[in-house]
């Protein structure tokens, strides 16, 4: 899966602002870039955002460890949800990029709004990563030479 995907789809509660995602899953580790854009905004570049470095705890399995590497405040929070969940499900290392902004949505970017779009993108990039969870949930033979 060297290729990447790349697919859009529409922000929740937005009329015109769509999500476009970038993922790469590399044998060691995922790779995953969100931003948006509107019809008219579509060729102007955006700001990057925040950038967030993920990876599984082996000592404790349900709270993985992160690390912002470049920190955009309105994004930090989302982009960090984000890659600790893909990092816990995938049991790889994970680099989000994030520059979704929720200006186009209706109230501006309630937490509901927030949310909304939250789930829409870990529903769109775990259908996309569902090989990668399953071999990560197959039991090792205990060789390390899986």
């Amino acid at each position: 899966m060297d290729t990447p995907i790349q697919l859009s789809f529409p922000l929740p509660r937005s009329l015109d602002s769509r999500i476009y995602l970038h993922l790469t899953v590399k044998p060691k580790a995922i790779l995953l870039f969100l931003t948006t854009a509107s019809m008219e905004d579509a060729g102007s570049p955006t700001p990057l955002g925040s950038f967030v470095y993920a990876l599984p705890d082996r000592y404790n399995p349900s709270q993985p460890l992160a690390t912002p590497l470049c920190t955009v405040e309105p994004t930090l929070e989302f982009t960090t949800r984000l890659a600790k969940l893909l990092a816990r499900k995938t049991q790889r290392p994970t680099y989000v990029g994030n520059s979704i902004s929720f200006a186009s949505t209706g109230l501006g970017g309630t937490v509901e709004e927030e949310m909304d779009a939250f789930k829409k993108v870990v529903e769109v990039t775990l259908s996309q990563l569902q090989p990668v969870i399953e071999a990560a949930q197959a039991p090792s033979n205990g060789t390390g030479l899986e």
